[in-house]
């Protein structure tokens, strides 16, 4: 028989916890460590919790573009993010700035016709740009304002005049130019000058100037002061579905008789058009929790009717000069992102950033819970059915074989150092009822061993 346990009671019990716990950790330690590189790749690629600052470049100080970035800027603030605002010259330096990277600048309002509409064929710069339209925010019209004693239907009728073509680095300036070479009109068969805004309208308002280009959104103070001065007019563009057709940027407008000012009727009668379209253009690092937050803003500050379009048709995303970022395309489809709805703009963020870390780790922990218990409990039986093994064996073997002697006393030396090996196995107090099983088993095998006599063969029967 085996010898008896030398431990007390006490300490079989701390021995076996023992035990039970080292054969958990031994399964839980690399569960743990999955689930950390599980966490690892997640919060490796997770996007990270967007800035409480962005810059954006707007135009003139005195133009449109500033005055809706300081309501932009208004907005912006009652969610925490500081919206810094740059002067330029207008959209071609905005662009250049968007461009740069040293320039730091995020995002911007940028005139249409200086985008991928103006290229021909337009799938040229398509794939090569890192630039994204928001949206359309306006009509911008090109405003034409002379002053001659003629009255010109076309622009080919301006050769010859003194033209204020707008300053270097503007979209004015662009525009302008591709539409007088498109009538023939250069520096060569006109006067093109260098001047914009105030200084152009003074120059136009003395007589030094006959026509001036001006795009600018209606509420513009330098297009409300042109509509009111006596001695300049309107240019009545006969032509101007033919230019839309011709320059996919531009767009056919009228703006209606006495709409401006209808106490004096101004204007006397409707005029023809041609508009671009302003773009509220990013880069593509622009976190996408700005980007809903400026979509947000230029629904409130352009949403609002004006001359040219009726309540609520801007902004739009369709016909963007810039490829259309992925955030306007959920946007105008579905609106906000659900938790933007309801909590503040931080918390928001903050919950879709967890969710997003969670979930793949959840995704993780639930089959790796599921599959620890099957796992724990193959490991206990394993230990348990290799002593079935051995003890199988000397069976096996006694029944073939003639055991006497020295040889018995070996094989029940060994079924001792079995009964020893099962009796300190370090499994949980839920698998003791299978290791009295197997010390059972071992001593009906004792038993059959011992009851032959000295030289028979081994018993038949088997536990």
């Amino acid at each position: 028989m085996s010898a008896p346990d030398p431990r007390p009671p006490g300490q079989w019990r701390w021995f076996a916890r023992r035990a039970s716990l080292r054969e958990w950790l031994m399964l839980i330690l690399p569960a743990g460590l999955l689930v950390a590189a599980a966490f690892w790749v997640t919060a490796r690629y997770i996007q990270p919790a967007p800035p409480d600052s962005l810059v954006m470049s707007t135009g003139a100080a005195d133009g449109a573009y500033h005055r809706f970035g300081l309501r932009y800027r208004e907005i912006l603030a009652r969610d925490g993010v500081t919206l810094e605002l740059r002067t330029s010259a207008g959209s071609v330096e905005n662009l250049a700035r968007l461009k740069d990277d040293a320039a730091s600048v995020d995002v911007g309002f940028v005139q249409g016709g200086l985008g991928i509409l103006s290229l021909t064929p337009l799938a040229e710069a398509a794939d090569e740009t890192t630039l994204y339209s928001l949206a359309n925010l306006y009509h911008e019209p090109v405003w034409v304002f002379y002053r001659l004693k003629r009255e010109p239907t076309r622009l080919a009728d301006l050769a010859g005049a003194r033209i204020a073509v707008g300053a270097p680095g503007s979209g004015v300036r662009k525009v302008a130019l591709d539409l007088l070479a498109a009538h023939g009109i250069d520096d060569k068969t006109a006067r093109l000058l260098d001047l914009a805004g105030g200084a152009a309208l003074d120059g136009l308002e003395r007589g030094e100037i006959d026509a001036v280009f001006l795009i600018a959104a209606p509420e513009a103070p330098a297009v409300k002061r042109a509509l009111a001065m006596r001695e300049a007019r309107l240019l009545d563009l006969a032509n101007a579905p033919a230019l839309s057709r011709r320059f996919p940027y531009l767009k056919s407008v009228t703006l209606a008789q006495g709409v401006v000012d209808l106490a004096a009727n101004v204007p006397a009668r409707d005029v023809r058009m041609v508009a671009t379209q302003a773009n509220l253009v990013i880069r593509e690092d622009l976190h996408p929790a700005l980007a809903y937050l400026l979509l947000e803003a230029a629904v409130e500050v352009h949403g609002t009717p004006g001359l040219f379009h009726q309540p609520g048709e801007f902004p739009t995303p369709t016909a963007t000069d810039w490829p259309l970022a992925d955030e306007s395309k959920r946007y105008f489809k579905s609106g906000r992102p659900f938790l933007q709805r309801y909590l503040p703009f931080w918390l928001a963020n903050f919950v879709e950033r967890m969710i997003v870390l969670i979930v793949p780790i959840i995704a993780v922990l639930v089959p790796l819970f599921k599959f620890l218990p099957a796992l724990f409990s193959w490991r206990q039986n394993t230990r348990i059915n290799r002593w079935y093994g051995e003890l199988k064996f000397l069976e096996h073997d006694a029944k073939k074989r003639h055991i006497v002697g020295e040889e018995l006393a070996r094989v029940l030396d060994r079924l001792d150092s079995i009964e020893q090996a099962a009796s300190q196995l370090p499994i949980p107090l839920s698998y003791s009822d299978r290791v009295y099983t197997l010390r059972g088993h071992i001593d009906y095998v004792r038993a059959q061993l011992t009851a032959l006599p000295p030289g028979s063969p081994a018993a038949s029967a088997s536990p």
